[in-house]
């Protein structure tokens, strides 16, 4: 019985999920546009999430130097490894770990912020104000989470490419010019295109996620940590779930 309820809940949840992000299409496309509060998501989701963004970047391409560069002696190919780091950054590790933080961050961070404006009945003043709490919290949100983590991601890339560089450094001496035209020399069109395409779709899942969350928050203070925990469980896990899907479709298509 258990297994059946625990079943009928997680088709139900997904129907709302389906049904709530279904109004973005619909209500979102009609004017008038919030700009302002547009603008202002993007700044926050955006420009205060570089510092983190970029911290983990350049850590992450460090440690991946590091971690290489040993084995790769061993078997006599250390020259390979701006190339291994560049693919393994571009392809896969850059776009993951930058939405995995993205989801820490960001998807958290809505779920809770609408979780209180929902608990202190800010939302349903705003309805009565004639306000559309949906096109003014939720559209503004998900648009803007959509559309910066790709940009996020292209500077965590580059960031973690230059602490590649200076991981190889601490070892050897690299010219500069001469790491990072062996990088670009080998990447390909499928390999930047796919992992780009699909940093829209992390940061459509997080934004949604964490706004489902948060509007539809229980009431009393344990629904708003309840909201922010379980959208950065459930975005994490779609992030994975979508990365899976895009591999997948990217060799279909024969562009691995």
């Amino acid at each position: 019985m258990d297994i059946i309820a625990k079943t009928r809940d997680f088709l139900n949840q997904t129907g709302y999920i389906a049904r709530f992000t279904g109004q973005l299409f619909t209500l979102a496309a009609k004017p008038p546009y919030e700009i302002k509060e547009f603008l202002s998501q993007c700044y926050i989701i955006g420009y205060r999430s570089l510092p983190l963004v970029a911290l983990t970047g350049f850590i992450m391409g460090l440690v991946l130097t590091m971690q290489l560069r040993p084995s790769l002696v061993y078997y006599g190919v250390q020259s390979q490894l701006p190339v291994m780091v560049g693919i393994a950054i571009v392809r896969e590790i850059g776009p993951v770990i930058t939405a995995l933080i993205f989801a820490g961050k960001i998807g958290s961070s809505i779920g809770a912020e609408l979780g209180s404006m929902k608990v202190t009945e800010q939302i349903d003043a705003m309805e009565v104000s004639g306000t559309n709490p949906y096109k003014y919290l939720v559209a503004t949100r998900v648009v803007a989470g959509t559309l910066m983590l790709p940009v996020l991601t292209m500077l965590a890339d580059a960031i973690s490419l230059f602490g590649a560089y200076v991981g190889v450094n601490i070892s050897a001496v690299t010219n500069f010019r001469l790491f990072f035209m062996q990088i670009l020399k080998t990447l390909e069109f499928g390999d930047v295109l796919p992992a780009f395409i699909k940093t829209f779709f992390f940061g459509f899942a997080v934004s949604i996620v964490g706004c489902y969350k948060g509007y539809n928050s229980n009431r009393g203070t344990r629904g708003v940590g309840n909201s922010a925990n379980t959208a950065v469980v459930l975005s994490s896990v779609l992030i994975f779930i979508i990365d899976l899907l895009a591999v997948q479709i990217t060799a279909l298509l024969g562009l691995n």
